[in-house]
């Protein structure tokens, strides 16, 4: 299932829209090449804009929304979140 606007729109505000875990490498999502388990969880905004945020996964996913680093590679983020090009442009760089 891809995020929509339309879909974004509906959602609350700082609401999570997706979570779940990756290995960073090359084999798929590569932020440092650590190859350490990391947690990802996408936020929406308060304006329908929203931003993927990743930590390692031994952290919550409430320490990820506060504390987390965004991820700003495109290919990375429609990775984790597929997504049509409308809403990918609402992404929060």
């Amino acid at each position: 299932m891809k995020l929509t606007l339309k879909k974004l729109k509906e959602m609350k505000a700082d609401s999570t829209i997706a979570t779940g875990l990756f290995i960073d490498s090359p084999k798929g999502i590569n932020i440092s090449n650590s190859n350490q388990e990391m947690r990802w969880v996408a936020v929406r905004g308060d304006i329908h804009d929203w931003a993927i945020y990743f930590h390692y996964s031994v952290n919550s996913e409430f320490y990820i929304k506060d504390w987390g680093n965004k991820i700003r590679s495109e290919d990375n983020i429609r990775k984790l979140v597929p997504c049509t090009d409308q809403s990918f442009k609402m992404y929060r760089y």
